[in-house]
């Protein structure tokens, strides 16, 4: 039970703070024709924090990310896409979900896998944090502790994902999550920015 509740809070921790990923899932919850067509977005994500965690805790992204040159190349591929993610949602209106232009299942996909797969922060919190704290179980107490992570990140993204569905349906107009579509792009850029700090 202790590796259980361990797991649930220390999820939590990593994943409330308003990050990328937090971003994208949200906004496709609340630009998408309805909230079925978000899923895609949020089961990837979901599906790659799953990745993360089992790496993180059988140790196996530890030795990936002991090669320096991997980590830059990382780090350079997510401060790109980063840009490129916030010129498009800046650019994208909260009125073409009603003519059917909402971001399509393949891109959907493609955008979550590297919001969570291309952030460097999130594979380093995942391993420096999760897996150094699985360390301390074994056997069924640390099937427990990943078991709980997972659970509690594939709740947030689903919770997310309602969420931002129930805002479109109160924005009759648009201009909530037009507003948010700016915020959203600003926060990315300056991700991106600190990314870009962080490699020199």
């Amino acid at each position: 039970m202790e590796a259980m509740i361990h797991g649930i809070l220390l999820a939590f921790g990593l994943i409330l703070p308003l990050g990328v990923q937090n971003v994208f899932i949200f906004t496709q919850g609340a630009t998408q024709p309805n909230i079925f067509k978000a899923l895609p977005a949020t089961i990837t994500a979901a599906l790659c924090d799953t990745l993360l965690i089992l790496l993180a805790v059988f140790g196996l992204s530890a030795i990936v990310l002991q090669f320096e040159w991997l980590r830059t190349g990382l780090m350079v591929v997510g401060i790109l896409f980063l840009l490129y993610m916030g010129y498009s949602i800046w650019k994208s209106k909260a009125s073409t979900v009603k003519t059917g232009q909402s971001m399509t299942v393949k891109k959907q996909i493609l955008f979550a896998m590297s919001v969570s797969l291309l952030n460097p922060h999130a594979i380093l919190d995942t391993i420096g944090v999760i897996g150094t704290s699985a360390l301390r179980y074994v056997n069924t107490e640390q099937l427990l502790f990943t078991v709980a992570c997972i659970t509690v990140s594939w709740c947030w993204f689903l919770g997310l994902t309602v969420v931002g569905a129930t805002l479109k349906k109160m924005d009759g107009s648009g201009a909530i999550m037009n507003a948010f579509n700016k915020c959203s792009a600003v926060f990315i850029w300056c991700t991106a920015l600190l990314l870009l700090t962080d490699l020199f």
